[in-house]
Protein backbone atom coordinates (compact mmCIF):
# COMPACT_ATOMS: atom_id res chain seq x y z
CA UNK A 1 0.00 0.00 0.00
CA UNK A 2 1.38 3.20 -0.81
CA UNK A 3 1.90 5.88 1.61
CA UNK A 4 -0.82 8.66 0.04
CA UNK A 5 -3.46 5.15 0.52
CA UNK A 6 -2.43 4.39 3.99
CA UNK A 7 -3.15 7.66 4.69
CA UNK A 8 -6.25 7.75 2.94
CA UNK A 9 -7.44 5.22 4.70
CA UNK A 10 -6.03 6.03 8.05
CA UNK A 11 -8.10 9.32 7.40
CA UNK A 12 -11.13 7.41 6.77
CA UNK A 13 -11.07 5.22 10.13
CA UNK A 14 -10.47 8.80 12.42
CA UNK A 15 -13.16 10.23 10.50
CA UNK A 16 -15.47 7.03 11.26
CA UNK A 17 -14.50 7.09 15.25
CA UNK A 18 -15.57 10.72 15.18
CA UNK A 19 -18.63 10.10 13.68
CA UNK A 20 -19.45 6.77 16.02
CA UNK A 21 -18.28 8.82 19.29
CA UNK A 22 -20.30 12.20 18.23
CA UNK A 23 -23.35 9.99 17.02
CA UNK A 24 -23.38 7.90 20.90
CA UNK A 25 -22.74 11.46 22.56
CA UNK A 26 -25.64 13.30 20.59
CA UNK A 27 -28.11 10.02 21.33
CA UNK A 28 -27.67 10.64 25.16
CA UNK A 29 -28.37 14.00 25.07
CA UNK A 30 -31.29 13.62 23.34
CA UNK A 31 -31.95 10.42 25.53
CA UNK A 32 -31.23 12.45 28.82
CA UNK A 33 -33.42 15.68 27.50
CA UNK A 34 -30.54 17.52 27.62
CA UNK A 35 -32.50 19.15 24.58
CA UNK A 36 -36.07 19.62 24.86
CA UNK A 37 -38.45 18.55 22.20
CA UNK A 38 -38.70 21.10 19.29
CA UNK A 39 -35.11 22.89 20.04
CA UNK A 40 -33.51 23.46 16.86
CA UNK A 41 -30.25 21.66 16.35
CA UNK A 42 -27.52 23.34 13.94
CA UNK A 43 -24.70 22.02 12.59
CA UNK A 44 -22.45 25.22 13.46
CA UNK A 45 -23.51 24.55 17.27
CA UNK A 46 -22.82 21.25 17.15
CA UNK A 47 -19.05 21.45 15.22
CA UNK A 48 -18.27 23.77 17.91
CA UNK A 49 -19.98 22.04 21.17
CA UNK A 50 -18.22 18.69 19.95
CA UNK A 51 -14.79 19.73 18.23
CA UNK A 52 -16.12 18.53 14.78
CA UNK A 53 -16.30 19.01 11.47
CA UNK A 54 -19.90 19.28 9.48
CA UNK A 55 -19.48 15.83 7.75
CA UNK A 56 -19.93 13.45 11.03
CA UNK A 57 -22.13 15.63 12.01
CA UNK A 58 -23.98 15.57 9.20
CA UNK A 59 -23.73 11.85 9.13
CA UNK A 60 -24.75 11.36 13.11
CA UNK A 61 -28.16 13.57 12.53
CA UNK A 62 -29.04 11.25 9.27
CA UNK A 63 -28.88 8.47 11.79
CA UNK A 64 -30.52 10.35 14.54
CA UNK A 65 -33.46 10.75 12.21
CA UNK A 66 -33.28 7.04 10.92
CA UNK A 67 -34.28 6.33 14.75
CA UNK A 68 -36.80 8.56 14.96
CA UNK A 69 -34.76 10.86 18.19
CA UNK A 70 -35.14 14.02 15.32
CA UNK A 71 -37.03 15.57 12.81
CA UNK A 72 -34.91 17.08 9.51
CA UNK A 73 -37.42 19.76 7.74
CA UNK A 74 -36.28 21.28 4.40
CA UNK A 75 -35.43 24.76 4.66
CA UNK A 76 -35.78 24.91 8.23
CA UNK A 77 -32.94 22.52 10.08
CA UNK A 78 -32.98 19.24 12.38
CA UNK A 79 -35.47 19.61 15.36
CA UNK A 80 -35.57 17.64 18.22
CA UNK A 81 -38.36 14.53 18.62
CA UNK A 82 -36.72 12.93 21.40
CA UNK A 83 -38.40 9.92 23.50
CA UNK A 84 -41.22 10.04 25.61
CA UNK A 85 -42.31 8.13 28.69
CA UNK A 86 -44.98 6.35 25.87
CA UNK A 87 -42.14 5.62 23.59
CA UNK A 88 -40.77 4.07 26.72
CA UNK A 89 -44.06 2.13 27.32
CA UNK A 90 -44.11 0.74 23.62
CA UNK A 91 -40.13 -0.28 23.25
CA UNK A 92 -40.73 -2.48 26.67
CA UNK A 93 -43.77 -4.09 24.45
CA UNK A 94 -41.98 -4.31 21.43
CA UNK A 95 -39.21 -6.08 23.83
CA UNK A 96 -40.87 -8.87 25.20
CA UNK A 97 -41.21 -11.58 22.23
CA UNK A 98 -37.52 -11.09 21.76
CA UNK A 99 -36.17 -11.75 25.06
CA UNK A 100 -38.33 -14.73 25.30
CA UNK A 101 -36.77 -16.22 21.74
CA UNK A 102 -33.22 -15.11 23.15
CA UNK A 103 -33.54 -16.99 26.55
CA UNK A 104 -35.41 -20.08 23.97
CA UNK A 105 -32.20 -19.89 22.48
CA UNK A 106 -29.73 -19.42 24.86
CA UNK A 107 -30.72 -22.75 26.76
CA UNK A 108 -30.54 -24.52 23.34
CA UNK A 109 -27.08 -22.74 22.15
CA UNK A 110 -25.10 -21.47 25.40
CA UNK A 111 -21.43 -22.50 25.83
CA UNK A 112 -20.69 -23.99 29.62
CA UNK A 113 -18.67 -20.99 29.50
CA UNK A 114 -21.27 -18.94 29.03
CA UNK A 115 -23.74 -20.16 31.26
CA UNK A 116 -20.53 -19.53 33.69
CA UNK A 117 -20.69 -15.87 33.22
CA UNK A 118 -24.43 -15.77 33.23
CA UNK A 119 -23.92 -17.28 36.94
CA UNK A 120 -21.52 -15.40 38.19
CA UNK A 121 -23.71 -11.82 37.14
CA UNK A 122 -26.33 -13.69 38.84
CA UNK A 123 -24.02 -13.48 41.85
CA UNK A 124 -23.26 -10.26 41.66
CA UNK A 125 -27.33 -9.35 41.31
CA UNK A 126 -27.74 -11.46 44.85
CA UNK A 127 -24.82 -8.97 46.66
CA UNK A 128 -26.30 -5.64 45.27
CA UNK A 129 -29.56 -6.79 46.41
CA UNK A 130 -28.36 -7.46 50.04
CA UNK A 131 -26.92 -3.89 49.53
CA UNK A 132 -30.00 -2.27 48.48
CA UNK A 133 -27.97 -0.73 45.50
CA UNK A 134 -30.06 0.04 42.84
CA UNK A 135 -28.36 1.86 40.48
CA UNK A 136 -25.66 -1.35 40.69
CA UNK A 137 -28.46 -3.81 40.13
CA UNK A 138 -29.91 -2.13 37.34
CA UNK A 139 -26.53 -1.96 35.47
CA UNK A 140 -25.96 -5.74 36.28
CA UNK A 141 -29.61 -6.69 35.02
CA UNK A 142 -28.67 -4.76 31.88
CA UNK A 143 -25.20 -7.25 32.01
CA UNK A 144 -27.68 -10.50 33.13
CA UNK A 145 -29.38 -9.50 30.23
CA UNK A 146 -26.78 -9.14 27.58
CA UNK A 147 -25.40 -12.08 28.79
CA UNK A 148 -28.02 -14.42 27.03
CA UNK A 149 -28.21 -12.11 23.99
CA UNK A 150 -24.61 -13.21 23.58
CA UNK A 151 -25.58 -16.69 24.39
CA UNK A 152 -28.40 -17.18 21.79
CA UNK A 153 -26.12 -17.22 19.06
CA UNK A 154 -28.08 -14.88 16.90
CA UNK A 155 -26.41 -11.55 15.64
CA UNK A 156 -29.85 -10.08 14.45
CA UNK A 157 -31.34 -10.74 18.21
CA UNK A 158 -28.45 -9.35 19.54
CA UNK A 159 -28.13 -5.67 17.58
CA UNK A 160 -32.01 -5.54 17.95
CA UNK A 161 -31.87 -6.18 22.21
CA UNK A 162 -28.40 -4.02 22.27
CA UNK A 163 -30.27 -1.32 20.84
CA UNK A 164 -32.63 -1.30 23.07
CA UNK A 165 -31.29 -1.72 26.10
CA UNK A 166 -28.63 1.32 24.83
CA UNK A 167 -32.10 3.45 24.88
CA UNK A 168 -33.54 1.98 28.48
CA UNK A 169 -30.06 2.97 29.81
CA UNK A 170 -30.13 6.76 29.16
CA UNK A 171 -34.03 7.45 28.85
CA UNK A 172 -35.02 8.98 31.94
CA UNK A 173 -38.85 8.28 33.29
CA UNK A 174 -40.40 9.23 36.24
CA UNK A 175 -40.40 5.94 37.40
CA UNK A 176 -40.21 5.28 41.52
CA UNK A 177 -39.08 2.14 42.86
CA UNK A 178 -40.91 0.72 45.51
CA UNK A 179 -38.84 -0.86 49.05
CA UNK A 180 -39.43 -4.44 47.46
CA UNK A 181 -37.99 -3.66 44.22
CA UNK A 182 -35.09 -5.45 44.43
CA UNK A 183 -36.28 -8.61 46.35
CA UNK A 184 -39.06 -8.86 43.47
CA UNK A 185 -36.50 -8.59 40.68
CA UNK A 186 -33.92 -10.24 42.08
CA UNK A 187 -36.46 -13.41 42.66
CA UNK A 188 -37.37 -12.94 38.38
CA UNK A 189 -34.45 -13.01 37.58
CA UNK A 190 -33.14 -16.29 39.81
CA UNK A 191 -36.03 -18.29 38.09
CA UNK A 192 -34.73 -17.40 34.93
CA UNK A 193 -31.39 -18.16 35.64
CA UNK A 194 -32.94 -21.62 37.09
CA UNK A 195 -34.17 -22.27 33.76
CA UNK A 196 -30.63 -21.57 32.22
CA UNK A 197 -28.53 -23.47 34.48
CA UNK A 198 -31.37 -26.59 34.35
CA UNK A 199 -31.57 -26.12 30.32
CA UNK A 200 -35.44 -26.12 30.82
CA UNK A 201 -36.83 -24.29 27.87
CA UNK A 202 -40.39 -24.21 29.09
CA UNK A 203 -39.20 -22.80 32.33
CA UNK A 204 -37.18 -20.18 30.74
CA UNK A 205 -39.99 -19.11 28.04
CA UNK A 206 -42.28 -18.92 31.07
CA UNK A 207 -39.60 -17.24 33.36
CA UNK A 208 -38.89 -14.65 30.94
CA UNK A 209 -42.71 -14.03 29.88
CA UNK A 210 -43.50 -13.25 33.71
CA UNK A 211 -40.11 -10.94 34.27
CA UNK A 212 -41.44 -8.91 31.17
CA UNK A 213 -45.53 -8.82 31.57
CA UNK A 214 -44.27 -7.73 35.14
CA UNK A 215 -41.30 -4.93 33.83
CA UNK A 216 -44.06 -3.76 31.68
CA UNK A 217 -46.05 -3.42 34.90
CA UNK A 218 -43.72 -1.74 36.96
CA UNK A 219 -43.15 0.75 33.58
CA UNK A 220 -47.14 1.68 33.52
CA UNK A 221 -47.46 2.46 37.45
Amino acid sequence: MSRNAFLKTKNQSFAMLLSTDLLSNLRQDLLTKKYERGHRLTEQRICSEYGVSRTPVREALRQLEKEGLIETIPNRGAFVLGFSEQDIRDMFDLRKPYEIQAVTWAIDRMTDEELDAIEETFEFMEFYTKKNDVEKMININMNFHHLIYIASHNKMLLNILSSYQLYMKHAKTSHTFNSDYLPVLLEEHRQIYNALKNRDVLLGIKAMEAHMDNAIERQRR
